[in-house]
């Protein structure tokens, strides 16, 4: 389909009261459906992904804007496949069943996302962290679209006046393409038309994928990429594909060719393995994409050995429990010398490009060719001199994504 995400499996909780101009309480989500899609890593969504799949779910609230029930977006970022269970038995409920004033700000006039998250983690136990905490950012982001909204204002605004500095100006965000999944025949030509067609999208810098071929193979990759654009452009990301051994003998044969950064190189908790990679790899390591909580990110930090004067933290904030979790690892980070130009959230898409204008991170990463619809710019958005600015409408922005917004639209229950 034109969509390019197969739609699976829907599901439609409401709450039994009724959608309204007057309200009986302070601020009531009144619906939230979730849905199972399929996900492609590639333009040519007929090559195979491995099965991957995002939720995306609509939340509905009974406040009205323009004679219509605010209804905010969002979706479980990309990788971790759907959390359509825990969405739907889990945390739906806990929202959809929350006290008349449990959900508002201090004045009533907004959802208080925060309070929101609140509400999903109570009688959460510590840990369990690889699935649960998907589910909750997925909610979250909707949370965020719809408070942005009913503030009539872009996120990047609303967060600003909560957790940022109050700019009412966005911040212009440094970006680079991700993609450059190995192709299963053809790789090499097929990567170098990628390449061409992101720097025809006006993309200077972008990221390819090592380590599901040999290392021969890999620097083949890389060396075909280095032919269209300057080695310190160009990121490498192994997908924690890589034991000691072979940790160390990649960092080893990539140490010459001047490489933007080396991401994800080893299991994400072997933080032996990365901080003997560290001690020899003089060019930036990237790591953190799958680490999901405050604790983890600490650890990272102690036992990592990565160096604050270089080295990037690549969270992703919907898969961190959504930004109140995101929030709380960047606070434990910038008390243990990280700066915030070191944070480039990982997740290619509109909802990181706000939060990274609003809190001053270092840049964030753009998917324009791979997970259609979701990842990219809003529709004619082109970066400028290696940098984007969020869009300027109420919410993330999903409405300037043609295809994304109907995809969403298809959730709303009759």
């Amino acid at each position: 389909m034109h969509l390019q995400a197969a739609v699976t499996e829907s599901s439609c909780v409401k709450h039994r009261g009724a959608i309204g101009n007057k309200r009986s309480s302070p601020m009531r989500i009144v619906a939230i459906q979730e849905r199972s899609v399929a996900i492609s890593r590639y333009r040519d969504p007929s090559i195979p992904s491995g099965g991957l799949t995002t939720s995306i779910v609509a939340m509905t609230t009974d406040v009205i804007r323009a004679g219509r029930p605010v209804v905010g977006y969002g979706f479980s970022s990309i990788g971790r496949f759907a959390q359509s269970g825990l969405i739907r038995e889990r945390f739906a409920p806990r929202l959809l069943s929350a006290g008349d004033a449990d959900l508002a700000n201090d004045d009533g006039t907004n959802l208080d996302p925060f309070r929101a998250w609140a509400i999903m983690m109570k009688g959460e136990k510590p840990g369990g962290h690889g699935e649960r905490c998907v589910a909750i950012g997925t909610l979250d982001m909707a949370l965020w679209d719809a408070a942005a909204k009913i503030a009539q204002v872009p996120l990047y605004r609303l967060l600003a006046k909560l957790v940022g500095d109050g700019a009412s100006e966005a911040r212009r965000v440094r970006v680079y393409a991700g993609g450059g999944y190995h192709y299963p025949t053809d790789d090499a030509p097929r990567l170098a038309e990628e390449i061409r067609s992101l720097s025809d999208l006006g993309f200077t810098h972008m990221k390819i994928k090592i380590g599901a071929t040999s290392l021969a193979q890999d620097i083949s990759r890389i060396e075909a990429a280095m032919r269209l654009l300057p080695g310190d452009h160009l990121a490498v990301d192994a997908m924690n594909a890589y034991d000691r051994d072979n940790s160390l003998t990649a960092a080893t044969a990539l140490a010459a060719r001047g490489l933007w950064w080396f991401e994800d190189i080893c299991d994400p908790l072997d933080f032996d393995t990365l901080a003997a990679v560290a001690a020899v790899c003089t060019r930036p390591i990237a790591a953190g994409e799958a680490l999901f909580s405050e604790a983890e990110a600490r650890l990272l930090n102690r036992h990592g050995g990565l160096r604050r004067d270089r080295d990037l933290l690549l969270f992703d904030p919907v898969h961190c429990y959504g930004l109140p979790g995101y929030l709380r690892i960047i606070t434990a980070l910038e008390a243990g010398g990280w700066q915030r130009s070191a944070f480039w959230p990982h997740g290619g898409h509109l909802f990181c490009l706000h939060l990274v204008s609003a809190l001053g991170l270092g840049g964030a990463e753009v998917n324009p060719l791979c997970f259609a619809p979701f990842g990219g710019l809003a529709d004619r958005a082109v970066p400028v001199d290696g940098s984007v600015a969020p869009p300027e409408i109420p919410g993330v922005g999903f409405e300037q994504k043609a295809d994304l917004h109907k995809l969403f639209e298809t959730l709303l229950c009759d």
